[in-house]
């Protein structure tokens, strides 16, 4: 075996990567924290030259957005059960950059942002799934993204799907950043939305029938201390449920996010 194969195997374990493949759209100097210690890999992002733009929590996990100045670079990294599951370059306008001459995501993103009248867009790459979309399709997703993050009514006077899709992003965004509130859900727009709040005071056999009724999935119980707490998973509407039972009925149902039910 080479030394410079040895020094890289090494290299691997240190990071604690357990044989991850590398995405063929990750960076090359970055390819080996594919499958990294989230705290490993944040610590040689940092030592690179990359330093955390911001982070966002989504359904399949965390999106942490990096920005390289002396390469110009910004990165998305998808971290999941702990580890970095991709990397992916994206545009620069992910990271509050303006990009330079002959980035094509950074002029989109800055003409799409002018069309509504913001300084720039609130959406990120990942909200938007990588779809290519041109200046005006941005601009109606990004419309109707900050619409259902900032609670703003359902104004779709163009029957612009790409705009219910920003929407529906905008209003998941918003439960990731306000989860605690009281009968929120995460679904508006055109996505279904499954009942469960009325299975409050039900016995825990007539609540399980009404939520399997519904599209529900069991998905396990905890100990809670003289009751349980029921998880349930709806994949049609995208709804993760606890259902809190005490003494054989239920006292409790509230929504939490998706990833408890995986």
């Amino acid at each position: 075996m080479t030394i410079p194969r040895t020094i890289s195997l090494l290299a691997a374990c240190s990071l604690g990567l357990s044989g991850f493949p590398a995405q063929a759209n990750t960076p090359g100097d970055l390819s080996d924290l594919v499958g990294a210690r989230g705290s490993s890999g944040e610590n040689e992002m940092i030592s690179r030259g990359y330093y955390n733009h911001h982070t966002a929590e989504a359904d399949d996990g965390k999106y942490s957005y990096w920005w390289n100045q002396s390469k110009k670079s910004c990165v998305r990294v998808l971290t999941s059960d702990g580890r970095y599951q991709k990397i992916k370059s994206v545009g620069g306008s992910d990271c509050g950059q303006k990009g330079s001459d002959g980035d094509k995501t950074a002029a989109i993103a800055i003409g799409a942002a002018a069309l509504i009248g913001v300084a720039a867009l609130a959406s990120k790459s990942h909200h938007r799934g990588d779809k290519d979309y041109d200046t005006q399709d941005t601009a109606d997703f990004e419309r109707g993204y900050r619409d259902g993050l900032y609670s703003q009514a359902y104004h779709n006077y163009g029957r612009s799907d790409v705009y219910s899709d920003g929407y529906n992003a905008g209003v998941r965004e918003r439960g990731y950043q306000t989860p605690y509130r009281e009968g929120y859900s995460h679904n508006a727009g055109y996505s279904p939305h499954a009942g469960y709040q009325d299975v409050v005071g039900h016995s825990n056999d007539r609540a399980d029938s009404m939520l399997r009724d519904r599209g529900y999935v069991y998905m396990g119980k905890d100990d809670t201390g003289g009751g349980h707490e029921r998880t349930y998973w709806s994949a049609v509407s995208r709804q993760c449920i606890s259902v809190r039972t005490s003494s054989g009925n239920v006292v409790d149902a509230h929504s939490i996010k998706a990833r408890n039910c995986r």
